[in-house]
C-alpha cells in the first residue's frame, strides 16, 4: 500500500501524520480545505489538494490510484457546533457516504475512519469498551456515531474498512490546537500562571498526538483479517480534569521554574461528558501500546511556548477551530 489519501491532512493531527507517512515511504495526497494553511514538508512524494469533501467530483478524482484512505476531515469537536448546524451536518454526516462509495469504486483497498470516543457521551461504566451503547450528547457525537454503520455497508474482502474511536488528542503540532483540554490547561499555566478548571470531576481519556499517528500507521500495515469490520478504542490514559490540571502544574513548574508556583482554580461547568475508555482490544488484537503520556505532551507544549513557537496563544484565532471558522465565514 504505497499511495495514501488523507482527508483533513493539514489539520492538527494531519500536520504530524503527513510528515510521518512521508518518512515511512508513502506517497501522500492531502485533501483539505486549508482553513489553517499548510505547514507540511516540501516533499516530492506529497501532493496537496485544496478542496471541500462535499465536492463529490473533486474528491472522486483525488481517489484515483489511491491504495488507502485515512478519513480525518470533519468539523472537529463538540464546540464547533456553535457554528451553523447545517455546515456540520453536511460535512460530518452527509458527505461521508459519497466519500466511502467513491473510494470503493476507485479501487481503494483500505478505508480508515476516524470516529471519536466522545460517542459514548456520559457513562458510569468503569470500563467503556467498543460494545458500549453510544449515548451522544451533542450533534458532533451523534454524527460521528451515525457514520460508523454507513461504512460497514461497503465492507468487503477487497475493501477493508476499520473504525477507530480516539481519545482527546494532546501535544504539540506545527498546527497546534489550543481548544483541547490538556493543551488549554498548559497554555493557561505557562502564559497566565493560573490553571482554570471547569468542573473537574469529569473523566476523560487522552492520547498523545504521536501515539495517534502511530495508530494510523498501524491501521495501514495491519493484516486485513484482523481489522476488517472492526472498531477500536484508542485512549489509554483516563484521568479527571482535576488530575490533568495537577500534572500540568507539576510539569510546567519543572520546565519553567522562573514562573514560580502555578495556581489552580476551579469553577462550575455545564460540560458533563465523562467516560472511562477501555482500549484492551487494540492491545490484544494488534499489540498497540502508547509510547508517550500526558506529561510528555505537556512538556512538548511547554518547550514550544518557551521557544516562542506559539506566539499570541490567546489572541490568535489560528489556534482555535471555532474562532477561525467564524472569522473565515465557513459555509
Amino acid at each position: 500500500m504505497q499511495n495514501v489519501l488523507v482527508t483533513g491532512g493539514a489539520g492538527y493531527v494531519g500536520h504530524v501524520l503527513t510528515p510521518r507517512l512521508l518518512a515511512e515511504g508513502y506517497n501522500v495526497t492531502v485533501y483539505d480545505q486549508l482553513y489553517y494553511g499548510a505547514r507540511l514538508p516540501n516533499d516530492p512524494k506529497l501532493r496537496v489538494i485544496k478542496g471541500d469533501i462535499r465536492d463529490v467530483a473533486k474528491i472522486t478524482e483525488a481517489m484515483k490510484g489511491q491504495d488507502a484512505v485515512l478519513h480525518l476531515a470533519c468539523i472537529s469537536n463538540d464546540a464547533s457546533f456553535e457554528l451553523d448546524e447545517k455546515l456540520s451536518e453536511s460535512i460530518n454526516l452527509d458527505a461521508f457516504e459519497p466519500i466511502v462509495k467513491a473510494a470503493k469504486e476507485a479501487g481503494v483497498q483500505r478505508f480508515v475512519y476516524c470516529s471519536s470516543s466522545s460517542v459514548y457521551g456520559v457513562s458510569d461504566s468503569p470500563d467503556v469498551t467498543e460494545d458500549h451503547p453510544l449515548v451522544p450528547l451533542t450533534l458532533y457525537n451523534k454524527f460521528k456515531g451515525m457514520c460508523e454503520p454507513i461504512l460497514w455497508k461497503y465492507k468487503s474482502d477487497d475493501f477493508t474498512c476499520v473504525t477507530i474511536r480516539p481519545a482527546t488528542i494532546c501535544g504539540y503540532s506545527p498546527r497546534t490546537r489550543l481548544d483541547l483540554s490538556v493543551n488549554i490547561l498548559t497554555n493557561h499555566a505557562v502564559n497566565k500562571g493560573v490553571i482554570t478548571v471547569f468542573g473537574g470531576t469529569q473523566m476523560r481519556p487522552n492520547l498523545h498526538i504521536e501515539d495517534m499517528v502511530d495508530a494510523y500507521v498501524l491501521m495501514l500495515k495491519a493484516p486485513k483479517e484482523k481489522i476488517n469490520g472492526e472498531t477500536f478504542n484508542i485512549g489509554f490514559q483516563n484521568y479527571s480534569i482535576s488530575d490533568i490540571a495537577k500534572m500540568v502544574k507539576k510539569v510546567v513548574e519543572e520546565e519553567m521554574p522562573e514562573l514560580g508556583e502555578i495556581k489552580i482554580t476551579t469553577t462550575p461547568s455545564n460540560d458533563n461528558r465523562s467516560y472511562h475508555v477501555n482500549s484492551d482490544k487494540v492491545r490484544r488484537v494488534l499489540g498497540f501500546e502508547p509510547k508517550r503520556n500526558i506529561e510528555d505532551a505537556v512538556r512538548d507544549l511547554t518547550r514550544a511556548f518557551r521557544n516562542h513557537m506559539m506566539p499570541g496563544s490567546f489572541d490568535d484565532d489560528w489556534y482555535y477551530n471555532v474562532r477561525t471558522m467564524k472569522k473565515l465565514g465557513a459555509k
